[in-house]
């Protein structure tokens, strides 16, 4: 019903890595592959660096929207996050509300923040 990808990249000039401060940028892709409007309600993510040091973060909808997400739509955003390693991994999942207002929890598998070239 829904699918989820992200694509990541590193943010060089708003690194500092003699400060061990790596910012990475994301943009998560969600389509809406069912029948009915799908509502965005809710995020969590699990934020793991590479001293396996984790955050949380949780909260009302993405980017300050709830969007709702037509059948066979689309709906994308970027966001970021700062990790005080060269590599790290998020994962987590969106709560959304279908039109007879029943609550689904979408899983977002882990993916990679990584500093180019640091994994060969």
């Amino acid at each position: 019903m829904i699918n989820i990808t992200v694509d990541t990249r590193y943010i060089e000039e708003q690194s500092e890595p003699d400060a061990n401060r790596f910012v990475f940028a994301y943009t998560v892709h969600i389509e809406n592959n069912g029948e009915s409007d799908m509502q965005l309600l809710n995020r969590y993510w699990l934020i793991t660096d590479a001293n396996s040091k984790q955050t949380e973060v949780k909260g009302p909808g993405v980017v300050g929207e709830q969007p709702v997400i037509k059948p066979q739509g689309k709906y994308h955003y970027t966001s970021g996050c700062i990790l005080e390693t060269e590599l790290g991994t998020m994962e987590g999942h969106y709560e959304f509300k279908t039109i007879d207002d029943s609550m689904v929890k979408h899983p977002i598998p882990v993916f990679r923040l990584s500093v180019p070239n640091i994994i060969h």
